[in-house]
């Protein structure tokens, strides 16, 4: 599973030293060599697990995106550690927000008009 990457959907097979990886950052945290670039890529769907290649130097167009075999869309935007903790940091400010938000109290929580009119009596 790629560390960079969160959603990689292919793993690549690098035409220098034939290993397969998610992302060019991985590649280069296990190689003691630089990327070749190739114009053929070899890839295998995570979803099937099934391998096809793309050549690079032909026209692509929307259905070069997505998966042969199982129609795995594979050409996604990618989710980076960075992605994920700034919706990590925004889910947590909606709590602290929905904490003094009106409209996210529970109705059991709230006073009504006669809870107020007993509470009041009994404060005397």
């Amino acid at each position: 599973m790629c560390k960079h990457i969160k959603n990689a959907q292919v793993s690549i097979r690098t035409a220098c030293c034939h290993r397969w990886v998610d992302c060019v950052e991985c590649h280069n945290e296990i190689a003691d060599h630089p990327l070749l670039k190739t114009a053929e890529l070899t890839l295998i769907c995570k979803k099937c697990r099934k391998a096809f290649r793309k050549n690079l130097t032909d026209e692509i167009d929307e259905s070069d995106e997505y998966c042969p075999h199982c129609d795995n869309h594979y050409v996604i935007p990618a989710v980076t550690e960075a992605d994920v903790e700034r919706k990590r940091a925004e889910k947590e400010l909606e709590k602290r927000r929905a904490a003094f938000d009106i409209r996210y109290v529970k109705e059991e929580d709230l006073l009504f008009t006669e809870d107020m009119e007993d509470v009041t009596s009994r404060l005397g």
